[in-house]
C-alpha cells in the first residue's frame, strides 16, 4: 500500500493499457474496431494537440516518387467519409476514462511512449532466468519516433513492414488508436489511405473464404469506390494489423499458397500472410503490433524494422502525462450531489506534490515507467480527491484497470483450451500474492516465483503456456527489487496489486488445502459410483441380514457432508484472518486506508510503526477490503468478462463467513480510523442488506480526528445513510468538514440523537445546511455541539431560523464560535421563539456585560432552559456580580454560569469549566485563556477572603489549586 517508503523496486515495462472499449459495452473495443460506423457528420475541428515524444504529426510529406493517387472527386470524398467514420469510432472512450472530465479526449492527453529499435537476435535470444527477463532495455540503443518508423534502415533500404511489440499493458492499443486519429485529422500526411484491422476480428472469421477487397468493403463501406486504386497506391497505403498474437499465421508454402490478387477469396490468415510476404500489394506499408511471444510468427526476412514499446523512460514523460490528465475539469456534480469539484489551485497542488514524489522517491517513479500504471495512479488520485462517480469503488478501479489491459486477451491463440490470460494470472500470481499476505511478506525469491508458476505443470502444452505468460505478462505483475538488503528478490509492481490478487485468489475459490483437495477427489469418486453402490447395498441388505451394510450405506452419505464442512471451516478461517487484518492497530498513529493510499502516492510520510514491532512487519489492510469489493455484483460481472467468473454459491458462502466474523468483532468499540476502514469495507461490498445486518448493533459513530474528505463523506453516507436504527451519537469533531461534506452526510445526521461537529472551521455558510437539518421533519437531534467553529453572528441568525421550527433539540453548544455582542443579542431577542431548549453554551465568545445580561434575562424568562454557560466572555467584575445577584433572585429559572464562584461558595459547575478549558487548550488562543484564568482565580481569591466557613475555604482552595496548575501548564516551556 505504500509507494514512497522505499528505494526503487524496478523499472517497469507496460503501457497505458487497453483504453479502447466502447463507452457502454463490456466487450473489448478493439474486437470490433473494424466494423464501419454509420453517419457522415463532418470532422470536428482539430483539437489542441500536445505531444512530448516523437509524434506522428511530425511525419514529413511523402517524396515525389508517389504523387496524389486518389485524385478523383469521388475517391477523395470516399476517403473523407472513411476518415470521419474512423474518427467517430476511435475517439470513443470507455466508461473508465469518462471519469476524468467531459473534455477528456485521447488526442489532448496522449504522451507517446519510448519506442526502442531492436534486432531479431535480441528477440530470439533465450533468457537465463527471471531476473534477465526483467532487465531494462540497454540505454545505448536508438529510440524511434512514430514519424521515423518507416524511414530507411541503417543500410539505406526502404522499410515497408514495421513490427511493434510490447508486453501486456505497454499501450499498443492506445498507440494504434492515436495513430489512426492522427491520420483522420490530417496529421499523418505520409499516408493517403490507412486501413486498420483487428486480428481478433479476423480470427473470429475462421477459415471462411473471403478476399482482401471484401474484408475492406465489409468493414469500411465508403472505401468500395477506391478499392480498384489500392494496387497503385504504393507506400501511400498503410495497413495496420493490431494484435497479431490472435492470428495463427502459416508462412509455409504448403500451408499457405501464394496469392497476389486482392479479389481472390481465401482464409483471412492466408490473406494476411501474403500481405506480409509482400506478394499481395507489394508496395503497401504495413504496421503490426503484437505481444513478444508472437514475434516469431513472422519470419524476420519479411520485417524491415522491429520496435519495442518501452514506456516512459524518464520522469519528464510521467510528469507531462499527469499534468495533462489530472488537469482535466471535473464532470458533473460532486459526490452525493454536493456539486463540488476540485479548483485549479487544488489540482495544481496535487500535481506538484506528485511531481515532488516522483523526484524524491524512486519507487513510484519506477512504477510510472509503465504508462498503464500511470493511468492507475491518476484513477486512484481522482477517486481520492475528485467528486466520486456514483457506484465507483476502489476495487472497481483495479478491476477496470485489469479489464483495460486484459479484456479479451487469451494466453495462447494456438491452445485449444482458449484460456483467459487473466485467469492464468489469477491462478499463478494470485497464489504468490496470497502466500505473501498469509506469511506477511512483500519480497519473493526466484524460487518462490518459480514454485507458483511451475506448480502442477506436467505436459508440454502446459510448459508452452507458462513460456508465453512469462514473456507476455509476468513483468506486468512482478519487478526485481533494488532495495538494499533485498537484491535478487521480486516484488509486485504495485504494492496494492498484491493484495488485490490475493483477494481474487480467495474469492475465485483457488485456495485449497491438501485435505480439501483430497476430500474433493474422494467426493467426486463417491458421487460417480454412489448411486450404483447404494442400489446394490440396498438389495443385498434386504436379502441378507447383515447389519454392517446399512452402516456402509450411511457412511457414503457422510462423505459429501464432511467435505462441505471442511470447505466451510476453510472459509471461516479466511474470514477470521481477514477481519483481524482489517481491525489491526499496527502503530500508534494508525491512519485509515484511504489516507495511507493518498500519502503513499503523494509522498507524505506514512504512519509511524510501533517501536516494539519488527521494522519489516507488513500490514495488508487493503486485502480484506478488496475481498469485499470483489464479491459485489458489479465487479463479479466484470471479472466474468475477464474469464474469472465467481460462482454464486462461492460468493454467498464467503459473504456468510465474513458476516459471521464481522458480527462478532464488529461490536467492539473501534478507534476512529479503524471504524472508517470498517465502513469502507461495506462501501466496497456494495450490499445494503448485508451492511444493515452487520451494522445493526452500531450505536455510536465516532470518527473524531479523521480527515473527512468528500470521498469519506460519500462512504459514510452510502453505508449508514439508508439504515433504520437511530444512532445515539455521531462524533465528527476535528474532521475538517466543509458545507459540502455536511450536505453529503445529511442522511446520517438525520439518524443521530447527539451530533458533535466541534473544531471543523465551519463558517456562516455551513449554518444554512444546519438550519435545513434542524427543520427536516425526520430530524431527531437532541444535542448539537458546534464549539470552536467560526459561525459568527451571521451564522447564528440562520441557526435561530432552524431552532424556531425544530422540536427535538434540547442541548446546543456554541462555545468559542465568534458570536460577539451581536450574536448574543440576536440569541436574546429570538430565544423565546424556541420552547424546548434546556441547555445553551455561549462561553468564550468575546461578549461584554450588556449582551451577556440581555441573554441571561431571556434565559430566565425561557420556559424550558435550565442552564446557560457565559464564562470566559469579556465580563467585568461588576457584570459578573450583577449576574450573580440577579441569578440568586430568579429561583426556579435557568442557572447562569459566568464564574467559578456563586457568592462566597464554589460554583457546582467549576468542573465543567475546567474540562472545557482542558479539552480545547490546543485550539484556543493561549494569551486570552491565560487572562481569563487569571480573572477566575481573582474571583476565587475574593470569595475565599469573604467567607469564614472553613469548609468553603477548603473547597475554594482545592479549585484554586486545579486552575493554578492549569495556568502553570500554559506558562510552561512546552506550552
Amino acid at each position: 500500500m505504500r509507494w514512497g517508503c522505499y528505494l526503487p523496486r524496478a523499472s517497469w515495462y507496460s503501457g497505458l493499457g487497453r483504453t479502447s472499449q466502447p463507452p457502454d459495452e463490456c466487450l473489448p473495443f478493439l474486437t470490433h474496431w473494424s466494423w464501419p460506423l454509420k453517419g457522415e457528420r463532418p470532422l470536428e475541428p482539430l483539437r489542441a494537440f500536445i505531444r512530448h515524444h516523437g509524434s506522428s504529426a511530425d511525419s514529413a510529406s511523402p517524396s515525389g516518387r508517389h504523387g496524389q493517387v486518389f485524385r478523383s472527386i469521388s475517391a477523395a470524398e470516399a476517403i473523407q467519409r472513411h476518415r470521419r467514420n474512423l474518427a467517430e469510432w476511435f475517439i470513443r472512450l470507455p466508461r473508465e476514462e469518462r471519469q476524468f472530465g467531459p473534455t477528456f479526449a485521447l488526442d489532448t492527453v496522449h504522451v507517446d511512449p519510448v519506442i526502442r529499435e531492436s534486432t531479431p537476435d535480441e528477440l530470439l535470444r533465450p533468457s537465463a532466468g527471471l531476473a534477465q527477463e526483467h532487465q531494462p532495455p540497454p540505454a545505448g540503443l536508438p529510440a524511434l519516433a512514430l514519424s521515423q518508423l518507416f524511414d530507411p534502415d541503417a543500410c539505406g533500404r526502404r522499410v515497408q513492414t514495421v513490427v511493434l511489440y510490447g508486453t501486456v499493458g505497454t499501450g499498443k492499443s492506445t498507440l494504434v488508436r492515436k495513430m489512426v486519429l492522427d491520420w483522420c485529422y490530417g496529421r499523418l500526411p505520409a499516408f493517403e489511405l490507412l486501413i486498420p484491422f483487428s486480428c481478433e476480428d479476423l480470427s473470429s472469421l475462421g477459415p471462411t473464404p473471403t478476399s482482401l477487397c471484401q474484408l475492406v468493403a465489409q468493414r469500411y463501406t465508403p472505401l468500395k469506390e477506391v478499392l480498384p486504386l489500392m494496387t497503385t497506391a504504393g507506400s501511400r497505403l498503410l495497413f495496420v494489423l493490431h494484435g497479431l498474437e490472435r492470428l495463427n499465421l502459416d508462412f509455409r508454402l504448403a500451408g499457405t499458397g501464394l496469392c497476389s490478387d486482392p479479389e481472390e477469396p481465401g482464409a483471412p490468415a492466408a490473406i494476411m500472410v501474403n500481405l506480409l510476404r509482400k506478394y499481395m500489394l507489394p508496395e503497401a506499408s504495413i504496421l503490426v503490433t503484437t505481444r513478444p511471444s508472437a514475434i516469431g510468427r513472422i519470419p524476420s526476412k519479411y520485417v524491415g524494422r522491429y520496435g519495442e514499446i518501452c514506456g516512459f523512460s524518464d520522469t519528464n514523460l510521467q510528469k507531462l502525462y499527469f499534468q495533462l490528465r489530472l488537469n482535466q475539469p471535473d464532470c458533473g456534480d460532486g459526490a452525493g450531489g454536493a456539486g463540488v469539484s476540485a479548483t485549479p489551485a487544488q489540482r495544481d497542488n496535487l500535481i506538484q506534490m506528485l511531481s515532488r514524489n516522483l523526484e524524491g522517491h524512486h519507487q513510484i517513479a519506477a512504477a510510472c515507467f509503465l504508462p498503464s500504471y500511470c493511468w492507475l495512479v491518476c484513477a486512484t488520485l481522482h477517486f481520492l480527491h475528485a467528486p466520486t462517480p456514483a457506484g465507483q469503488t476502489l476495487t472497481s478501479i483495479y478491476t477496470s484497470f485489469l479489464r483495460l489491459n486484459f479484456s479479451g486477451e487469451t494466453l495462447e491463440s494456438t491452445d485449444p483450451s482458449n484460456l483467459s490470460l487473466m485467469a492464468y494470472a489469477a491462478r499463478t500470481m494470485g497464489k504468490l500474492a496470497y502466500q505473501g499476505v498469509s506469511s506477511r511478506k512483500t519480497y519473493f525469491s526466484e524460487e518462490d516465483v518459480r514454485g507458483c508458476l511451475e506448480a502442477g505443470i506436467k505436459t508440454e502444452e502446459e510448459f508452452q503456456l507458462l513460456h508465453v505468460f512469462r514473456r507476455d505478462a509476468l513483468r506486468f505483475f512482478l519487478a526485481p527489487c533494488v532495495e538494499p538488503g533485498h537484491l535478487g528478490t521480486f516484488v509486485f509492481t504495485v504494492p496494492a496489486m498484491q493484495e488485490y490478487l490475493a483477494a481474487l485468489y480467495i474469492v475465485l475459490g483457488l485456495h485449497k488445502t491438501t485435505l480439501q483437495r483430497v476430500g474433493k477427489e474422494v467426493t467426486e469418486v463417491v458421487g460417480r459410483v454412489g448411486e450404483d453402490v447404494s442400489l446394490v447395498l440396498g438389495i443385498v441388505a434386504k436379502l441378507l441380514p447383515l447389519r454392517i451394510l446399512p452402516l456402509l450405506f450411511n457412511l457414503l452419505k457422510v462423505v459429501p457432508r464432511v467435505f462441505g464442512r471442511m470447505v466451510d471451516k476453510s472459509r471461516e478461517a479466511v474470514a477470521q484472518a481477514m477481519v483481524l487484518e482489517m481491525f489491526r492497530e499496527e502503530d500508534y498513529y494508525n491512519d485509515d486506508v484511504l489516507d495511507q493510499m493518498g500519502a503513499s502516492i503523494l509522498g507524505v510520510e506514512g504512519p509511524r510503526r510501533h517501536p516494539d514491532e519488527p521494522p519489516e512487519d507488513e500490514v495488508f489492510e487493503l486485502f480484506p477490503i478488496f475481498m469485499g469489493g470483489l464479491l459485489s455484483a458489479h465487479n463479479r460481472a466484470v471479472l466474468a468478462q475477464l474469464g474469472c467468473p465467481i460462482k454464486n454459491l462461492d460468493a454467498l458462502e464467503n459473504a456468510q463467513a465474513i458476516k459471521k466474523k464481522l458480527g462478532k468483532l464488529g461490536r467492539q468499540v473501534l478507534p476512529p480510523s479503524e471504524l472508517l476502514d470498517h465502513l469502507f469495507f461495506h462501501y466496497e461490498f456494495q450490499n445494503q442488506r448485508f451492511s444493515a445486518e452487520v451494522l445493526s448493533s452500531l450505536r455510536q459513530l465516532n470518527l473524531a480526528g479523521v480527515r473527512m474528505t468528500p470521498l469519506k463523506c460519500t462512504v459514510v453516507a452510502a453505508v449508514l445513510g439508508s439504515g433504520k436504527h437511530a444512532l445515539d451519537e455521531v462524533n465528527l469533531a476535528s474532521c475538517q468538514l466543509d458545507p459540502a461534506g455536511l450536505r453529503t452526510l445529511m442522511p446520517v445526521f438525520l439518524r443521530a440523537r447527539k451530533l458533535g461537529l466541534q473544531l471543523n472551521s465551519l463558517g456562516p455558510e455551513a449554518c444554512r445546511d444546519l438550519r435545513d437539518l434542524l427543520l427536516h421533519d425526520q430530524c431527531q437531534i437532541t444535542t448539537l455541539r458546534l464549539s470552536n467553529n467560526p459561525l459568527t453572528a451571521a451564522g447564528v441568525s440562520l441557526l435561530m431560523e432552524g431552532l424556531v421550527g425544530n422540536t427535538s433539540l434540547t442541548h446546543l453548544s456554541l462555545l468559542h464560535t465568534g458570536l460577539g455582542d451581536e450574536g448574543l443579542e440576536l440569541l436574546a431577542a429570538q430565544l423565546d421563539r424556541n420552547q424546548q431548549l434546556q441547555e445553551l453554551n455561549v462561553a468564550y465568545n468575546g461578549a461584554g456585560d450588556t449582551a451577556a445580561l440581555a441573554l441571561a434575562k431571556a434565559a430566565w424568562e425561557h420556559p424550558s432552559l435550565e442552564l446557560l454557560h457565559l464564562y470566559f466572555n469579556e465580563l467585568s467584575s461588576e457584570g459578573r456580580q450583577i449576574l450573580r445577584d440577579l441569578g440568586g433572585t430568579a429561583e426556579g429559572k435557568a442557572r447562569v454560569v459566568a464564574s467559578l464562584t456563586e457568592g462566597t461558595a464554589v460554583s457546582e459547575y467549576w468542573s465543567v469549566i475546567l474540562s472545557e478549558v482542558q479539552r480545547n487548550l490546543n485550539s484556543w488562543d493561549r494569551a486570552r485563556v491565560r487572562r481569563h484564568l487569571e480573572l477566575l482565580l481573582r474571583d476565587l481569591e475574593d470569595s475565599r477572603g469573604a467567607t469564614l466557613n472553613p469548609w468553603r475555604k477548603a473547597q475554594l482552595l482545592r479549585v484554586e489549586g486545579e486552575f493554578r496548575a492549569l495556568l502553570e501548564q500554559l506558562e510552561g516551556p512546552g506550552s
